[in-house]
């Protein structure tokens, strides 16, 4: 999760997560992280401190006291020793601060979280395709809603049938199209022949 409110900075560390294989979410104040921070599981949240409704410090450590662990890189201008260590004392797990190179962003996060082990698995790509070669678990079978919920954006609405299209494609690429069986009323399950 990201949240940056000056859209420049945003959009540019979107792309660099997404291309290190991280899936990110993003949001441009604390009330639209709150939201998604409720309704998901990050593996880290990456804070600009200074947002439209407030020090994202105060969040945190809001957070931090219901019992909230999830990795948090603080990203900001504020550069003072007292600052870094109010980020620290706060909750915060790094803080990195701005202008700096956005692979030194990445490569915390990633640090961030190997050391919650929640490291991102090896992903193999080829063209626009991506394979997570060690999921976190392996369900049987999937539903659409998971689906979208994990290979989509939040704006997808779970009602449209983007999710058949893009199965009936995979059907069309894949040596052995009847790997994947569809569960009526459910979504997935790949299965090999018996």
């Amino acid at each position: 999760m990201l949240v940056e409110d000056y859209e420049d900075t945003r959009v540019a560390l979107v792309v660099e997560l997404e291309a290190a294989g991280f899936a990110v979410d993003d949001a441009e104040d604390i009330a639209g992280a709150d939201r998604a921070l409720r309704d998901n599981d990050y593996d880290c949240v990456v804070f600009d401190r200074l947002l439209p409704d407030g020090d994202s410090i105060t969040y945190v450590h809001r957070r931090r006291r219901e019992g909230w662990a999830t990795p948090v890189l603080f990203l900001t201008q504020l550069d003072s020793v007292g600052d870094r260590v109010a980020g620290f004392d706060h909750g915060g797990d790094d803080y990195v601060v701005k202008p700096c190179d956005m692979a030194v962003v990445t490569a915390r996060v990633q640090a961030m979280c190997r050391r919650a082990g929640r490291a991102r698995p090896s992903v193999l790509r080829h063209a626009d395709l991506e394979v997570d070669c060690a999921p976190e678990h392996v369900e049987p079978q999937v539903s659409r809603s998971e689906l979208i919920e994990h290979c989509w954006d939040a704006s997808t609405d779970p009602m449209s049938n983007v999710v058949d299209q893009v199965v009936k494609r995979v059907r069309q690429k894949l040596l052995e199209p009847e790997l994947i069986h569809t569960v009526r009323g459910v979504g997935f399950r790949l299965e090999a022949h018996r």
